[in-house]
């Protein structure tokens, strides 16, 4: 018994140990913190801050970290929350609600690179740090022990810290937890901005993309200015003095300064530049950006793409002051350098271009040959035609047609922006200029002419109507390069007289070709008995041929002949003249020696003898004066005769 009582009192000290350490042992996780709650103190809190920095009762600003932490029951209460943590492709806002109120009309509190990623509360407070919206986001994959009155941080999924205003405890109380709602976000405006390009549905292209900035703080903007661009345009005028080209301005203009604020990422950096509230000129180009939506919005707009056989006129509702650059004789609105307001003097070609739309509107005109037609079908690559429709005209006679045209223009590229000074946009030039020069001329043409004269005489109408037109464009500076009638939609009645005609005319010409066809049949009948008889024309030409030769040649035989005959004779006269000169001597000599009979005799008897003739009778009968030889000369007288006879 008396044991027992002796060793009550250390089993009741233990017991009184264990109540009273033991609970004030707190287990705090790896990725936890302990916020601990002093009960009670001899300092209050000061109306504006809900944190004790100076042993007041409430929250305390120190925390308890991973481990096993000891804080006396009694004393302190601790209350354990999780460490801030961002999932990937998704940011953390945090608002701070201790500190330096914020200044009227600030929405976000000033940042100091000291803050870090506010886990240092100590170095918050000191530094005097601002209540409400900070300015920079905790970034993707961020894991920081953050203190949880100190601090919220709102994510998409999950808001971490104990809120201190009733409003948002009310507000979480009714849904159970609290949500980017209670804080006037959407769950999406705590994603990473993404610029990135666009996918059509329709044809399946790609449109390149930027994003078009708004800021929701900041100074006011110049009085007239309707965007932000850091240092104004400033520097445009510099390099205007400095004798830069267009291009060159351009070049410059439409580059950007985001680097000065890390793409608007570092949005005190973005205030330190000078930036201010409101629409900014200079947008966000591909990537991604962890952007504090209470401060800054961007909306995705596609890119300038300027294509080959086209450019793009500029009009800026930006810049410095209008100077008009066009000239006196340009009465059609007027034309400046790049950097200044109004339709720059240099277009754009060829490229893509990140231009914030709601700084400049880009203009695109086609300087390709560019066709146009007043019919039912659209031109695909431009489709400035859509609007435009058949002309419908009267003729003099009160027939109705309607005509299918179309005409081809050019603009030529250096003179774009004075056409888009005067008309507006290619779409005015197409369907208040060009439709009403083309409409008005063929339905006054029409109406002043005859029916069929009007299709009889259609290449001049045309010839016509491009002058026309040509002379109308020439005010706007277009070129027109072609004029054509394409259909010609008669009205019924004029088609079946035209049809009656047409038929009669086309019975005329089968006629014609029927009558031309029996002579052609003729001439290949002709043609028939000519081949027919042909061998035999053949065979007799041949035998004219034949006979022609053989008269020829004897001919030729003849006359050779002859020559020789001529010849011959003329020598054998000759001779004979010769010889009969010597014999007409021996005659005489011979007359002279013998006498004339004698002389007779003896040469007769010789040719008798040289011809080999028998002279001599078989019976010889001789008498009278002569004797024999008077009988020898009879005889030889008789031989002659009957030679001569023969």
């Amino acid at each position: 018994m008396q044991t027992a009582i002796t060793y009550w009192p250390v089993t009741l000290a233990l017991l009184l140990a264990a109540i009273t350490v033991l609970p004030s042992f707190h287990s705090i996780g790896p990725t936890e913190v302990g916020l601990v709650m002093k009960r009670f103190g001899w300092k209050k809190l000061s109306d504006d801050n809900p944190l004790a920095f100076h042993g007041e009762a409430g929250y305390q600003s120190g925390l308890l970290m991973p481990g096993l932490r000891w804080r006396f029951w009694l004393l302190f209460g601790v209350r354990k929350f999780p460490w801030v943590q961002v999932p990937a492709g998704e940011i953390g806002v945090v608002i701070a609600q201790v500190g330096q109120p914020l200044p009227i009309g600030a929405k976000s509190a000033v940042y100091k690179n000291q803050f870090a990623n506010f886990t240092d509360l100590k170095t918050f407070m000191d530094l005097k740090g601002q209540k409400g919206v900070q300015r920079p986001v905790l970034p993707p994959g961020s894991l920081v022990p953050m203190h949880p009155v100190a601090f919220l941080v709102v994510t998409k999924n999950q808001v971490y810290g104990l809120p201190v205003s009733s409003e948002i405890k009310m507000a979480g109380q009714k849904t159970g937890k609290l949500t980017p709602m209670q804080f006037g976000l959407q769950a999406e405006q705590l994603n990473l901005v993404r610029i990135e390009p666009l996918a059509k549905e329709k044809d399946r292209g790609i449109v390149d993309m930027v994003g078009i900035v708004t800021t929701y703080e900041g100074d006011p903007l110049p009085s007239g200015d309707i965007a932000s661009r850091l240092g104004g345009f400033a520097d445009m005028a510099k390099m205007e003095k400095s004798t830069a080209t267009d291009l060159e301005i351009i070049e410059s203009l439409l580059g950007n300064k985001n680097n000065l604020h890390n793409n608007y990422q570092d949005f005190q950096a973005f205030l330190d530049n000078g930036g201010k509230i409101g629409l900014q000129h200079d947008p966000l180009l591909y990537g991604a950006y962890a952007l504090n939506p209470f401060l800054v919005k961007v909306e995705l707009s596609p890119m300038v793409v300027v294509k080959q056989g086209e450019v793009a006129v500029i009009k800026a509702y930006v810049g410095l002051a209008t100077q008009d650059t066009s000239g006196a004789d340009f009465k059609f609105g007027s034309l400046v350098r790049p950097g200044h307001r109004g339709i720059w003097q240099e277009p754009l070609r060829t490229g893509k271009y990140p231009i914030n739309p709601r700084c400049y509107e880009a203009e695109l005109v086609p300087t390709a040959i560019l066709t146009l037609n007043w019919a039912d079908t659209v031109s695909a690559a431009h489709n400035l035609d859509a609007q435009l429709k058949q002309i419908i005209a009267k003729s003099s006679e009160g027939f109705v047609f309607a005509i299918d045209l179309q005409v081809q223009i050019h603009v030529p590229d250096t003179k774009a922006p004075r056409v888009i000074s005067m008309v507006g946009t290619m779409k005015n030039l197409v369907n208040e200029v060009l439709q009403a020069a083309v409409g008005n001329h063929f339905r006054d043409k029409l109406q002043s002419m005859p029916a069929i004269r009007f299709i009889e005489t259609r290449q001049h109408v045309q010839e016509e109507a491009f002058s026309h037109i040509r002379e109308q464009l020439e005010q706007y500076q277009v070129e027109t390069k072609g004029v054509y009638i394409q259909d010609v939609v008669l009205p019924a009645e004029l088609v079946s007289v035209l049809t009656q005609r047409e038929i009669a005319h086309q019975e005329i010409e089968t006629f014609k070709k029927q009558r031309f066809a029996q002579e052609e049949r003729i001439a290949m009948e002709h043609s028939k008995g000519t081949a027919d008889i042909q061998s035999e024309l053949a065979r007799s030409k041949v035998g004219v041929d034949i006979k022609s030769n053989n008269a020829a040649a004897r001919k030729a035989e003849g006359e050779g002949e002859a020559a020789y005959i001529r010849d011959t004779g003329f020598a054998k006269g000759a001779e004979v003249e010769a010889v009969g000169l010597a014999r007409a001597k021996g005659f005489e000599a011979q007359v002279k020696a013998l006498g004339p009979n004698a002389t007779a005799l003896v040469n007769t008897v010789t040719q008798l003898a040289e011809s080999k003739t028998r002279f001599v009778p078989d019976v010889m009968v001789s008498g009278g004066n002569g004797g024999g030889l008077d009988g020898l000369a009879a005889t030889l007288m008789r031989f002659l005769q009957s030679h001569q006879a023969e």
